[in-house]
């Protein structure tokens, strides 16, 4: 079979238009992005403040950096970090317009649930992080604070290292409490089947307090807030799925019978 120079070209021009639509997507976002992060730049101290807040419910109230430098490389990726979720939702909009046009009626309804699931799941488990887990762990790391044999410890924790821990524990809790999504989409695309994640129960028991002790600093108190709402959540993707696939199968069922009972 022999194909023509003209083939060729038609058959490159649609490429070049998704690459062309690609670039103009991946530019809105970016535009986003920058404008979302030169307004957070100019309110960092504000964010920060915000951030500041669970240490100092625990206790501690003085921050300290020592590198002159290096409060202003904070504020930046104080600013870095708030202008990226401030400007998810175009991000992820973009994305949405790009690959929507691909996809079937029934498979945007499929996917779009989880779409908006995510930051809503995403921020449940930020929210956990700052208000529950956060204040807790560090009311706790400040117990070691003393005077043992008469020589003083105190705590004296870095800015940069705070915003390092703080933000570990907003992605880790973050990123963690998308595990539904995960599940439910392997199970929608026919991956996995909730029988074959119930016959693995035990070891996603033990992957969860594993991701709980990777992800978190080494104390039992945050793994354990992080490894139960991970485990309450495996099992509530499993209940949703029981669910899906039951309705499945009503639906399938109803389907069979309306044929036979027509030519009845």
């Amino acid at each position: 079979m022999v194909f023509s120079i003209r083939d060729l070209d038609e058959t490159q021009a649609p490429l070049l238009d998704h690459l062309i639509e690609l670039r103009a997507r991946l530019l809105r976002a970016f535009v986003a992005l920058a404008l979302a992060f030169f307004a957070c730049l100019y309110f960092a101290k504000d964010i920060l403040a915000f951030l500041v807040q669970p240490l100092l419910d625990a206790g501690q109230d003085t921050l300290i950096y020592t590198k002159l430098y290096g409060q202003f490389f904070v504020e930046l990726k104080v600013a870095l970090w708030a202008a990226f979720f401030l400007a998810f939702p175009v991000i992820a909009n973009q994305l949405w317009a790009f690959v929507a046009p691909g996809l079937y009626a029934k498979e945007k309804k499929a996917f779009l649930p989880f779409l908006l699931a995510t930051p809503v799941l995403f921020v449940a488990g930020g929210a956990l992080a700052y208000y529950v887990v956060m204040p807790t762990a560090f009311h706790w790391f400040l117990g070691f604070q003393g005077a043992p044999g008469g020589v003083k410890i105190e705590a004296l924790p870095n800015s940069e290292d705070y915003l390092g821990l703080v933000m570990q524990f907003i992605l880790a809790f973050g990123l963690s409490f998308l595990l539904p999504v995960l599940l439910l989409l392997l199970n929608t695309a026919g991956i996995v089947s909730r029988a074959q994640l119930v016959g693995a129960r035990r070891y996603a028991i033990v992957a969860v307090f594993i991701v709980a002790a990777v992800a978190t600093p080494p104390d039992v108190i945050s793994q354990l807030m992080l490894a139960i709402p991970l485990l309450m959540l495996f099992e509530g993707a499993l209940a949703i799925m029981w669910f899906t696939e039951r309705k499945a199968a009503q639906d399938k069922a109803a389907e069979e019978a309306t044929p036979t009972s027509a030519s009845e």
